[in-house]
């Protein structure tokens, strides 16, 4: 390990070392740039006979990687969630998950951390366009030490999977014991009175929001559900049976993504009330990342005063 996964570093340089530690070991892994080299740190220097760049063309990334995986090889596709998923969601759908085969889709720069590049860079719709995609394991890490085990899980890892990660800004690392495990949620914080399910960077903000509840004393238990698909319904059902209220939290548009997922499974099983907070079906707009999760309502203040709104209105 060359990278300290206590620290606060940003998902996208997690995945580049991680890429570089656990892919140089293992000659069937394979990295496909669609322009951006950069993603993949030291493992296209280090291993060039493996490293593959086609430009600006994603949708030839994907058949490429798809010919690979064939081949039994294991292809690391990454460069803008907004292209990987959009522009070639049809290689992705067609060519990679209709066969199952073993491709991993890294979409950077999600969410809000491609700021000032605005709507047509801010991948807000991803999520929903991979669940949709029967065979499409959907992981949304929290931090980067999170990012960093996926990437090793994901090596030998059977069917497609899509990763989506950040910029290049650090991220805060969320302290938690539990291990990474490909679809099962992580407990962050206990509590009885409600359930906040979040996911990415969001995680962090509901475990602020949860801290300051716990002073009022509303007892908020929070799930880094890491793995929007599939989803851990055990925990989920879980939650809703113990806490009767669930808040989900993400940066991607409600329609579609986790709080859609977690809705889906209360409402056939265990119905309860779910608050989704998250990008109002709307596009982004530029800014600074930390302006923007203020101007769409997703920051810890935001969280509580929708916890407190949830738990009265229950209550009532």
């Amino acid at each position: 390990m060359v990278i300290d996964l206590t620290s606060d570093l940003s998902t996208r340089k997690a995945f580049s070392e991680a890429m570089t530690e656990f892919g140089l070991k293992d000659e069937r892994v394979f990295s496909v740039a669609a322009d951006s080299e950069s993603r993949f740190g030291a493992f296209r220097k280090e291993a060039p006979e493996r490293a593959i760049n086609v430009g600006i063309a994603e949708q030839n990334a994907m058949s490429i990687a798809a010919g690979l995986a064939f081949c039994g090889k294991i292809p690391f596709i990454s460069t803008y969630a907004t292209f990987l998923t959009m522009r070639a969601c049809e290689q992705i759908r067609t060519d990679i998950a209709f066969a199952n085969l073993n491709v991993r889709i890294v979409g950077t720069n999600a969410g809000f951390s491609s700021d000032w590049l605005g709507m047509t860079h801010q991948a807000l719709e991803d999520v929903a366009l991979m669940r949709a995609i029967p065979n499409m394991t959907v992981l949304v890490p929290a931090d980067g030490a999170e990012t960093y085990r996926m990437v090793e899980a994901l090596i030998n890892y059977e069917g497609p999977a899509y990763l989506r990660i950040r910029g290049t800004e650090k991220e805060p690392h969320i302290p938690c014991a539990e291990p990474v495990v490909i679809g099962k949620a992580r407990k962050i914080r206990d509590g009885n009175d409600l359930t906040i399910i979040a996911c990415g960077r969001l995680v962090y903000e509901a475990m602020e929001a949860a801290d300051r509840l716990a002073r009022d004393g509303i007892k908020a238990r929070v799930l880094d559900m890491h793995t929007v698909k599939p989803l851990d319904e055990e925990a989920v059902l879980k939650a809703a049976r113990e806490t009767k209220r669930i808040l989900t939290v993400e940066e991607h548009n409600v329609i579609g993504g986790l709080g859609s997922a977690v809705a889906e499974v209360t409402s056939a099983n265990y119905p309860v009330t779910v608050r989704r907070m998250g990008v109002t079906d709307r596009f982004g707009v530029p800014g600074k990342e930390a302006d923007l999760f203020s101007f769409f309502g997703l920051t810890a203040d935001h969280i509580v005063t929708e916890a407190r709104k949830l738990c009265a209105r229950e209550e009532a």
